[in-house]
Formats: structure tokens, sequence, C-alpha cells
């Protein structure tokens, strides 16, 4: 009687436990399907929107009159420094630094090495080489959005980020500005996904600054100054994503103001 009793307690257990299973199997698939489809919705969202990019290919020239002084800016990196959902590229942050640092004497070339979606490695292999070919004085680096939203590890970003930096510094004579990766979309993007681009956004950014300080070149924040502002109407465009021309407008103010006391 007593094993009788002893044996369907070890067959309960092992009916307990195997419901126990089936339950956490049940979570890790229901939790691994939202996962999914919350971030797959919110791009899916983000295309049916069908923001593009404005025409910013060749060159934007300021008081070309001028001959005291020929500057060759090139504006380097993704979407963000392409003009993405922008009507025009006149509404961009480099072409307004561009117009601000030339000011009404000095000649200032605006080149665009940028495209949607690219991100620290296809920067490397695509945008690089002829950045540095085109002789620049001034330099502006915004990259890493991508790599964050594509979860490249931070190490990879490291790596790629000192490979950037490394030929930019011993390749050119530019003045070399960092701009930190904006902490965009919070409000768009589902739970955790959220919690976990700001988190990383942050990490990467202290990457950047410690690569900053190694290469002896200037970090300009533009995340923590416009993080206000990133909440009121108008500051994205229709994605919710990409900034308007308010927002650009915002971060030239923001990166002008960094510079100007450098010229």
């Amino acid at each position: 009687m007593a094993e009788a009793v002893a044996e369907a307690e070890e067959a309960g257990k092992k009916l307990f436990m195997k419901k126990i299973f089936i339950i956490i199997v049940i979570l890790v698939i229901a939790i691994g399907l939202y996962l999914y489809l919350a971030n797959a919705y919110t791009y899916y969202c983000f295309n049916q929107v069908g923001l593009t990019a404005p025409n910013n290919q060749g060159n934007y020239e300021f008081n070309s009159q001028s001959m005291s002084q020929n500057l060759i800016y090139v504006a380097l990196g993704d979407s963000l420094t392409s003009g993405m959902g922008l009507a025009k590229y006149e509404e961009s942050f480099p072409y307004l630094l561009a117009k601000d640092y030339g000011g009404d004497k000095v000649k200032i070339t605006l080149k665009n090495f940028s495209y949607p979606g690219y991100r620290t490695d296809d920067l490397i292999k695509d945008l690089l080489t002829p950045a540095i070919e085109s002789k620049p004085q001034i330099i502006t680096l915004l990259i890493g959005v991508n790599d964050i939203h594509g979860f490249y590890g931070q190490e990879k970003f490291n790596k790629n980020y000192q490979v950037i930096l490394e030929r930019l510094t011993k390749e050119t004579k530019a003045k070399i500005y960092l701009i930190s990766i904006p902490d965009i979309g919070a409000s768009v993007f589902m739970l955790p996904f959220n919690y976990y681009f700001s988190q990383q956004t942050a990490e990467f950014n202290n990457i950047i600054k410690q690569l900053a300080e190694i290469y002896g070149v200037k970090y300009i924040d533009i995340s923590g100054p416009t993080e206000i502002l990133e909440k009121t109407a108008g500051f994205y465009a229709a994605d919710k994503f990409h900034p308007s021309a308010l927002g650009q407008a915002s971060w030239e103010k923001i990166i002008f103001s960094e510079i100007k006391s450098e010229f």
C-alpha cells in the first residue's frame, strides 16, 4: 500500500513538473513572438510612412566670391545627416551648419557623404575613402543609430569607430566633430525596446566620448540638450523617428554653439 501511494505521489510530481515545463515553454514562445512582432510592427509603421531623403548629391557652396579662406566641410553619417524626412536638404543640420560656419565672409563648400540606413561598417566600406580624398578642413561624424537598432554589439561598434577615427585623424588635417547618437523614437518603440534602445544609446555615446578623448577630437552632445524639445510637437517627421526641419535646426544650434568659439 505504501509503495502504491509513493508511486502515485511520484507520478503526480512528474505530471506537475511536466505541466510547469509546458507553461514555461508557452511563455517563452509567447514572449519571443511578442518581441519579434513588436519590433517588426514598429519598422513596418516606419516603412508605411514612406519617408525619403531629399536630393543631397553634389556640393553646396557658400560665399563663392570670397577668396580670404576656402574651407571644405564633409558631413559623414546616415539618414540623420542625409536629411531623411525633410522637404529639402537646405533644412538639414549640415547645410545650416555650413551656412553659419561660413558667415558672410568665408567661402565654404559642403560635401555630403551620408546614406540612409548606413552603419559604421557601411560607412567604412563606401564613404570613408571618398570623404578623405575630398581633403576636408572640417568634418562632422554622426553614425551609430543603425548599429544600435541593428543589434550590433558595443565591441564591434567600438572597433569600427576606431577604424574611422584612425583614418580621419591620420589622413586629414581637418577639425573633427563627433556628434552624439540621439535617443530618437523612444515614444514609438514598444516595451522593452524603448528602454533597451535608450540604454544602448547611452552606452554607445560613452564609447564615442572616450574615443574623442583618445584621438583628441571634439565630442558634441546633442541628446541631452534636446531631450525636452523632442517631446514637443513638430520635432519629428511623420514617422516619429527622424527629426523634422525643427529638429534638425535644434541640433544645428547646439553643434554651432559648441564650435563657433574655435574660429
